[in-house]
C-alpha cells in the first residue's frame, strides 16, 4: 500500500502545481495571441497581396509571350 500512496501523493503534487502554473500559463497564451494578431497577421496579409501582385504581374508576362509566339505563327 505504501506506494500506491506515495503514488496518490506524487499525483496530488503533480495537480497542485499545474493549477498553480495555470494563471501563469493562461497569461503568456494571451500574450502571444495578442502578438500573433497585431504583429505577425498583419505582415502576413500583406506579404500575402504583395505574392498576389507579383504573380498577376508574371502571369500577365506569360499571357503577353503567348499572344506573341502565337501571332507568329
Amino acid at each position: 500500500m505504501a506506494n500506491g500512496d506515495d503514488f496518490g501523493n506524487l499525483g496530488r503534487k503533480v495537480e497542485e502545481k499545474l493549477r498553480e502554473a495555470m494563471p501563469r500559463v493562461e497569461e503568456e497564451v494571451k500574450r502571444v495571441i495578442t502578438y500573433l494578431n497585431d504583429q505577425v497577421v498583419p505582415e502576413v496579409r500583406e506579404n500575402s497581396s504583395k505574392a498576389l501582385r507579383i504573380a498577376a504581374e508574371q502571369l500577365a508576362k506569360l499571357a503577353e509571350r503567348i499572344d506573341r509566339t502565337a501571332r507568329k505563327e
